[in-house]
């Protein structure tokens, strides 16, 4: 299977703007970079000296391909050659991104917010005992399968390579990279999808049995097993679409996909609950999986064979100047620049999509994804010796105390592509900015989120899921869990930024799984002895320590030779300030919470005390990685508003 195109090979295909001493002040804002300058120094200015978006001209045209010849870069003036290339992804300007998060933070908070509803149903309908923990024993599936497929594993392979054909495939040559990339790979991958989804619903008692050896009614739980199985399918497909829309620089689709799960979801709960009991839940886990498809279907299939541009819009055209200011819709896809054709050279063979890494190259990372979703499986493994409802009692408290970083790791999501493309093109300088800046605006946004979960857990909890079947006992144990998880929020959030430098350099490397494989020494350690003393308290800070060692191995361990080479000592420094921070805010908020009977009026008394206490504080400190994020992307979005275009 041929799915990420060797280094070697997309250094030679690939028409770079900027040469490797690309200046690093050119990613600005929230989560992008703007055109760099070439040279030294000289050429475009970084999109972050001036207004979002922006792009002004140097002395010098300082935007050269490998060979010398010079690019069009909107906004560059580029001297007129007789060996132009023909076109060229243009690179992301910070406006851009910050729409491009936007979109995505507001459609992953609807999906948040439904998969809040989701578990309320859950709590509300069945409770947390028997009938629950067996469904979400089944549910360890649908949770390793969105790892793996969807939201880290494969994407961090399939986004480099389908970068790189976009990026051929704007040079104009012959044959279409990234039709062939997809009639390469995705039949092969569809098949073994297949193939695994069979294995598992054949295997699932079994599969039960070593999840879950005590559990009560693992009957319940292997058919909820067999249904949730389809979703390795679904799951598949759907982050194989996902990775192609993104480098495509589609973020709506991709980001809908689990308004559309959990719609599922809470919708076969409800229509079937009452006579199939909790096995509708894991219908609804099928039926949310053929969703996420279907919600990308159209997209890709104009990205794969709807009618290329090859020049601008109509606005465009009669803007040029304002558009190429303003950037590109994070709707609208890749800004492609081409020469006048005077100057257009006759296109070349299209370079060959094979590669010479390929399970080398795919091994580490899939071995990763499900060495991390083993987490998981080492609490629900040891939960299930505990009364009935601890499992159940974890998953409440993790689902919560986790959307702040689901949150916060979407800036991710949307520079993953910038980061491989800036590597790909040897621009380390471009990749180092890229990563610190992303660690920091993810960080503060985290620990806010993180010192919220720990003041007012329990009026969360009481809030969120008391009512019908779930009592004030459940609510009690889940929100002292859910503050035990809170204080490990910043560690996976790390992970998830950081695991994706080492996986974007298009070479392979076992490092991040060995952090990983310690992380998981750790939490299986501390889990089984602390177990039988502190129960799922025991489990829970189990899992934050266990990630707290990955994230400070993965960190210490960025270098040239493995990841980017970031300033290390100074990116823990500037963390210590927000985690500081976080501290006293999340001792002031659970004060002020407990001083309140009513949960709605103490959640917002703790609320609002933690929030205000945490950003003076930052400004207090010296953190200054949040405020520009956030006015970047107010501006951008006011300023193209009226040029967004839904597809």
């Amino acid at each position: 299977m041929t799915v990420t195109p060797s280094r070697a090979e997309g250094e030679d295909a690939v028409v770079r703007a900027g040469g490797r001493g690309g200046s690093g002040p050119g990613a600005g804002g929230r989560r992008g970079s703007g055109p760099e300058a070439g040279g030294a120094g000289r050429g475009v200015s970084s999109a972050a000296e001036g207004s979002p978006g922006e792009r002004t001209s140097g002395e010098g045209h300082g935007t050269e391909a490998r060979t010398g010849s010079p690019v069009a870069v909107p906004g560059a003036r580029v001297a007129p050659s007789e060996t132009a290339p023909p076109a060229e992804v243009a690179p992301p300007t910070r406006g851009f991104l910050a729409k491009a998060t936007l979109v995505t933070a507001v459609l992953s908070i609807a999906g948040a917010l439904l998969g809040l509803g989701r578990d309320q149903a859950l709590a509300h309908l069945f409770g947390a005992g028997t009938e629950t923990d067996a469904f979400l024993v089944a549910w360890t599936v649908p949770e390793v399968a969105a790892t793996l497929l969807i939201e880290d594993g494969m994407a961090f392979v399939l986004v480099p390579a389908f970068s790189l054909a976009v990026a051929r495939r704007a040079r104009g040559t012959g044959a279409d990279p990234v039709r062939a990339l997809v009639a390469s790979t995705l039949p092969r991958l569809a098949l073994a999808f297949v193939a695994v989804a069979a294995l598992l619903m054949a295997g699932a008692p079994y599969l039960v049995a070593a999840l879950a050896p005590g559990l009560p009614d693992p009957a319940l739980a292997v058919d909820c097993t067999r249904l949730t199985a389809t979703c390795v399918l679904s799951f598949g497909l759907a982050g194989y679409c996902s990775a192609a829309l993104r480098a495509h620089r589609r973020f709506l689709a991709p980001a809908a996909i689990y308004v559309a799960y959990n719609t599922g979801i809470i919708t076969a709960m409800f229509v079937l609950g009452d006579r199939w009991g909790v096995r509708s839940a894991a219908v609804g886990v099928a039926v949310g999986g053929c969703l996420m498809v279907a919600a990308q279907a159209p997209s890709l299939a104009r990205q794969l064979f709807g009618r290329r541009r090859s020049a601008p819009e109509p606005e465009a055209a009669a803007d040029a100047t304002t558009a190429a200011a303003q950037g590109p819709s994070p709707l609208d896809g890749p800004e492609v620049t081409k020469a006048p054709q005077a100057t257009e050279v006759a296109d070349s063979p299209a370079p060959s999509m094979k590669h010479s890494v390929e399970l080398a190259l795919i091994a580490p990372v899939l071995m990763f994804a499900l060495c991390r979703q083993s987490q998981v499986l080492i609490e629900r493994f040891l939960a299930s010796t505990l009364p009935s409802g601890a499992i159940s009692h974890l998953n409440y408290a993790q689902k919560v105390a986790q959307i702040p970083m689901t949150l916060s790791l979407m800036l991710c999501t949307v520079t993953f592509p910038v980061l491989a493309q800036a590597l790909a093109e040897g621009d380390t300088e471009r990749a180092r900015t890229r990563v610190e800046r992303d660690v920091a605006v993810a960080s503060c946004m985290v620990l806010l989120g993180a010192a919220a979960v720990f003041a007012c857990a329990p009026q969360i909890i009481q809030l969120l899921f008391q009512r019908g079947a779930f009592t004030a006992q459940d609510t009690a144990a889940t929100a002292t869990v859910m503050r035990v998880y809170s204080v490990g929020l910043l560690g996976h959030t790390l992970v998830g930024a950081l695991v994706r430098t080492y996986f974007s350099a298009g070479r392979p490397t076992w490092y991040p799984l060995a952090a990983m494989a310690a992380g998981i020494v750790a939490t299986s350690w501390i889990g089984a002895g602390t177990v039988d003393a502190w129960g799922v308290r025991g489990i829970a800070a189990a899992n934050a320590i266990g990630i707290t060692v990955t994230a400070a191995l993965l960190l210490s361990g960025m270098g040239e030779r493995r990841s980017v080479p970031i300033r290390t000592r100074r990116v823990v420094h500037e963390l210590s300030k927000p985690v500081r921070a976080a501290v006293c805010a999340a001792v002031a908020g659970a004060f002020c919470a407990s001083r309140v009977d009513s949960p709605e009026l103490a959640l917002a008394a703790g609320g609002l005390t933690v929030t205000v206490v945490y950003v003076l504080l930052l400004r207090v400190l010296g953190v200054k990685a949040v405020a520009p994020a956030f006015r970047t992307a107010l501006r951008s979005v006011t300023r193209r508003l009226p040029h967004v275009r839904f597809r």
